[in-house]
């Protein structure tokens, strides 16, 4: 069974950073891909970055090139989402999502099997 549990939102003003951590729980992390998606109220939940487990390999949106960065904490079996400049737009709550695989061109939230609860993220102009 796999669980994600999302951690690290909150309120910042816009050009500002947060980290978004989330902690998995799978039985062979290594076999996996995560990703982060976020949804803002009345859209769809929109693909934001995504790693590779195995090798490290990662794919982000164009949105958020550039101001993203995700990585991976093999020890803790922790991805973090460094996130700066944050602007506005940037409003929503964040899921965290695994797929089994190595691919990390997925960009449709079909793709991604488990899915953590989310955390919001407020940013102010």
């Amino acid at each position: 069974q796999v669980q994600l549990v999302e951690s690290g939102g909150g309120r910042v003003q816009a050009g500002g950073s947060l980290r978004l951590s989330c902690a998995a729980s799978v039985p062979t992390v290594r076999n996996y891909v995560m990703g982060w998606f976020r949804q803002a109220p009345g859209k769809e939940r929109d693909f934001v970055a995504a790693i590779s487990w195995g090798d490290g390999s990662t794919y982000y949106a164009d949105s958020v090139k550039g101001r993203f960065t995700i990585s991976r904490d093999n020890s803790k079996n922790t991805v973090h989402l460094q996130m700066n400049s944050l602007k506005p737009e940037d409003t929503a709550v964040y899921y965290c999502a695994a797929r089994q695989g190595w691919r990390v061109t997925a960009q449709s939230r079909y793709e991604y099997d488990y899915w953590g609860q989310g955390t919001q993220v407020t940013v102010s102009s």
